[in-house]
């Protein structure tokens, strides 16, 4: 039952990180913001291999900061 859950939480966060990239790919900022954030998204790629429940939580961070407009500055 937990291998079933553990499963499906790695559909969900694939899921997630796909739509991710793409919404990353399509914001109008410099480029050098766009990979400030792709080289976030491949940290919690890698994550997702180690923790996957960390690796989640990091996702949903990154996402509500994408949504409240927040990016990397100074880079």
């Amino acid at each position: 039952m937990e291998r079933d859950n553990q499963l499906k939480l790695y559909g969900l966060v694939a899921e997630q990180l796909k739509e991710a990239h793409t919404t990353v790919r399509g914001l109008q900022v410099p480029e050098s913001v766009r990979m400030a954030l792709s080289r976030k998204l491949l940290v919690i790629t890698a994550a997702a291999k180690h923790d996957l429940p960390d690796a989640a939580r990091r996702l949903d961070r990154f996402k509500k900061d994408l949504d409240e407009g927040r990016f990397p500055e100074g880079v």
